[in-house]
C-alpha cells in the first residue's frame, strides 16, 4: 500500500533579531565549513567582538577536540537563554523568501518547517523527505549534545525540491517587489549580500501548500520519475545539513511519546531550494588515493573488464575539459597516475551518477587492501600535486548532472559521502533566523 499524501509544510513561528542588534555582525556561516582555517573563525570572532552573534549560538566544527566542549555547549544554552530574557528577538508568523546574492549570481529558497514524521535518514528510506548522502551515525551524538535543551534552533539546513516547471520558488521571486522586507544587508567575510522577504499572506501560503500538494500527486510523480510506487514517492532532499536534521531527528523520536505530537520540536526549520535554479551549482569532489598497491588502470580493467573503457589523454590539462564537458547520462571520469592522464567511462554503471560508481570502485579496492587511504578535494591544484607522487592517483569528476539527481536517490538510496558541494564554502548558508523548539 502505498505511504498517502501528507501536509509536509507547517507556517513556521520565526524569531529575528531586533532593530538594535548589527546584522552583519549577527549572521555567521554554517557550524561545517572552514573546519581547518583557523584564520577565517579568528577573523570572525575579532569581527563579532562583543556584540550578539550567532557565533556565540552555534559550535563551528573547527572547535572540536580544541576547547572544553561541555563547557562550550553549556555557554551556548547560557547566551540562548539571555537573548530571549532580554527580547533580542521578533516574532514573524510566516514563511520567508530569501535571496543571497553570491559571486555567481543571485539564488532563492522558501525559509520554512518541515515535518520529522516524514522524514527518514536511512540509506534504504521510503520517506517524502530524504538524506542526499549516506549519515554517518557517530556525528549525531555530538549534535544531540548541543540540540537537547536548547530553546531554539538555528538552521543552516538546505533542502532540495525537484521542482522542473518552476511552480514554487520561482513565483514568488516575480513578486518579491511588492513583499514586505524583513532583513536587507551585506554578509561579513566578503560573502555577499542577502535579503529575506515576508511572505505572511493567507493566500501566499495557501498558494505553497497547494503547490507542495502537487508536487506529491501520482501524476506529478510519474511524470518526472516514469512510476509511482514507494520510491518513487519523494518530494525533497537534504542538499546541506543533513547531520543536523538526523540530530532533530533523533531528539523528537527519543521525546515524542513524553511531548506530544503537537509539540515545536516535532518539526525543523530548513530552507527549501530548488534544484534547477541556476545559481545553484553543484560543485563536483574528487577523489585521491595514497599509497596504492597497483595501478588504478589495471585494477579497473580487471573489475569491470568489458564494462569500461580508458583512453590516454595528451595531459591533465585537456582531460579535464573532456571531463567537465561529459553529455547527460554518459559517465566519464578522469585519472592521473604515474605521470599520465586517462579518460574511464563506465559502460554498464553500477550507479545512478558518476560518483557513485567511482566510490564503489574504491570501497571495493579500498576492502580489498589495494590501497591505504582517501581523501575528497574541492577544485583541482590538490588533484595534480597529490598525483605526482607515484604511489598515489587522483580521480576527477564530473559535474553532477541535475537532471538525474533524484532518480540515483530513487535508485541506490542515499548517494556516497562527499559526492557533491553546492556552491563554494563562503556561498554556504548564514545562520540569521531562529525558533523556539521548547514549549
Amino acid at each position: 500500500m502505498l505511504k498517502e499524501s501528507v501536509s509536509i509544510l507547517k507556517v513556521p513561528e520565526i524569531l529575528l533579531p531586533c532593530n538594535k542588534v548589527d546584522m552583519k555582525k549577527w549572521a555567521t556561516i554554517a557550524c561545517d565549513q572552514f573546519t581547518s582555517n583557523q584564520s577565517y573563525w579568528d577573523q570572525v570572532a575579532s569581527e563579532v567582538g562583543d556584540h550578539p552573534s550567532t557565533l556565540k549560538i552555534t559550535f563551528p566544527e573547527f572547535y572540536l577536540g580544541k576547547i572544553d566542549e561541555a563547557r562550550k555547549i553549556q555557554d551556548i544554552h547560557h547566551e540562548m537563554g539571555k537573548y530571549l530574557e532580554e527580547n533580542l528577538f521578533v516574532l514573524h508568523h510566516g514563511m520567508i523568501l530569501v535571496e543571497r546574492e553570491i559571486d555567481h549570481g543571485t539564488r532563492y529558497g522558501l525559509l520554512t518547517t518541515i515535518d520529522l514524521e516524514d522524514y527518514d535518514y536511512t540509506r534504504t528510506s521510503t520517506s517524502w523527505i530524504r538524506a542526499t548522502e549516506g549519515t554517518v551515525a557517530e556525528r549525531i551524538p555530538p549534535r544531540i549534545k548541543i540540540r537537547e535543551g536548547a530553546p531554539l534552533e538555528i538552521p543552516h539546513i538546505l533542502v532540495l525540491i525537484d521542482d522542473d516547471q518552476k511552480k514554487l520558488i520561482e513565483p514568488l521571486i516575480s513578486i518579491k517587489d511588492t513583499l514586505p522586507v524583513l532583513y536587507d544587508f551585506d554578509l561579513m567575510m566578503n560573502s555577499g549580500h542577502v535579503r529575506g522577504y515576508s511572505l505572511a499572506d493567507p493566500k501566499i501560503e495557501n498558494q505553497i501548500l497547494s503547490v507542495v500538494a502537487e508536487a506529491q500527486s501520482d501524476n506529478s510523480i510519474e511524470r518526472k520519475y516514469g512510476s509511482v510506487n514507494d520510491h518513487s514517492r519523494i518530494i525533497f532532499a537534504i542538499g546541506d545539513g543533513n547531520h543536523s536534521l538526523a540530530t532533530a531527528k533523533a531528539i523528537w523520536e527519543n521525546h515524542k511519546q513524553e511531548w506530544g505530537m503537537d509539540h515545536p520540536a516535532r518539526y525543523a526549520m530548513v530552507e527549501i531550494e530548488n534544484l534547477h535554479d541556476s545559481a545553484l551549482l553543484f560543485e563536483p569532489i574528487h577523489r585521491v588515493i595514497f599509497n596504492k598497491k597497483n595501478s588504478v588502470v589495471k585494477q579497473l580493467e580487471h573489475q569491470y573488464g568489458n564494462d569500461i573503457e580508458i583512453v590516454t589523454h595528451v595531459d591533465h590539462e585537456s582531460l579535464f575539459k573532456d571531463i567537465d564537458a561529459t553529455p547527460e547520462g554518459i559517465q566519464s571520469f578522469g585519472i592521473l597516475e604515474n605521470g599520465k592522464a586517462y579518460k574511464a567511462t563506465f559502460l554498464n554503471p553500477p550507479s545512478g551518477l558518476c560518483v557513485g560508481s567511482v566510490q564503489q570502485f574504491l570501497d571495493t579496492w579500498k576492502a580489498k587492501g589495494g590501497f591505504e587511504e582517501i581523501d575528497y578535494i574541492h577544485g583541482t591544484d590538490d588533484v595534480i600535486n597529490i598525483a605526482q607522487s607515484e604511489n598515489n592517483a587522483s580521480f576527477y569528476l564530473p559535474p553532477v548532472q541535475k537532471n538525474g539527481f533524484f532518480q540515483s536517490i530513487i535508485k541506490d538510496g542515499a548517494l556516497p559521502r562527499k559526492t557533491f558541494s553546492m556552491g563554494e564554502a563562503h556561498e554556504k548558508r548564514f545562520y540569521i533566523e531562529c525558533r523556539r523548539i521548547l514549549k
